[in-house]
């Protein structure tokens, strides 16, 4: 706990074994309460090494995708009473280090979100980041921030943590069951006005590490940029999509019904 602020780490994972033991080995047990691994129909024994390592393990029947499996994820979080989570790949990409100082920025008061940023440093290309993902990092990054009107380092890293008030209020159901529902996320939580800070954070690169092809990271790049103009669209008051639509039927099993709401940045 932090603060009286009991802190969840969630895993989603696939095929993550042999990653998985050096990921939960770096976790601080000494702030993390709990830490939930959904294990989305791998094809290796990740689900057994979490079980065998302690962790609360959730295992879908069939392949979900990037996004649903993320979906199950928060909602045990909020059934196992989870005041902060922490979302982090179980890859071993991102390092685990993090989680006290990204659960405490939110412990703090100051901030409802916060992102582990690649790109705030040189961590990125020093972590083996391939070119063509770091050039379109920054270009859909620029182009978010022009069009949704906001100051992040960046929008793609998979290493994040919420307060239970973000993921109580998002219509996180609405969302993309793809990998852009990482993305569409933090589309919402800007949309409703939520604080968002960020942390420099180092990467690797390495063949054990999950990674999209250029295929899907080019499909994932049209749903970056579909989204960013969903955004502004709406902000026009031109187009209301589901996805910024906080319908009890779009928010997570479990949320709150008196969830506030926080108000629209009216700038954004």
């Amino acid at each position: 706990m932090i603060d009286g602020q009991k802190v969840t780490v969630v895993l989603p994972a696939y095929n993550a074994a042999k990653t998985l033991r050096q990921t939960v080995a770096e976790i601080p047990r000494d702030v993390v309460d709990d830490i939930i691994l959904t294990d989305d129909c791998s094809k290796d024994d990740t689900a057994a090494l979490a079980r065998e390592l302690g962790l609360h393990v959730i295992v879908h029947d069939q392949n979900r995708g990037y996004g649903g499996n993320q979906k199950t994820c928060y909602t045990a979080a909020l059934a196992r009473g989870a005041d902060i989570v922490v979302m982090l790949h179980p890859d071993y990409q991102y390092t685990p280090k993090l989680v006290t100082a990204m659960a405490g920025m939110i412990a703090s008061g100051h901030y409802d979100a916060v992102f582990a940023s690649r790109i705030l440093s040189r961590g990125a290309i020093e972590g083996g980041m391939p070119r063509y993902k770091y050039v379109a990092n920054r270009m859909l990054t620029a182009f978010q921030n022009l069009v949704m009107r906001q100051k992040l380092s960046e929008y793609h890293t998979g290493y994040r943590a919420w307060s239970r008030k973000v993921l109580e209020t998002l219509p996180l159901l609405a969302a993309s069951d793809d990998f852009v529902f990482d993305n569409q996320m933090i589309a919402q939580a800007a949309w409703h006005g939520f604080r968002i800070g960020e942390i420099s954070c180092p990467t690797k690169y390495f063949p054990e590490a999950s990674s999209i092809n250029f295929k899907r990271s080019c499909v994932y790049g049209f749903g970056v940029l579909g989204t960013a103009m969903d955004y502004r669209l709406s902000r026009w008051k031109l187009k209301r999509p589901k996805l910024f639509v906080p319908r009890e039927d779009s928010r997570l099993p479990g949320a709150a019904d008196s969830a506030a709401l926080p108000n629209p940045d009216p700038i954004g």
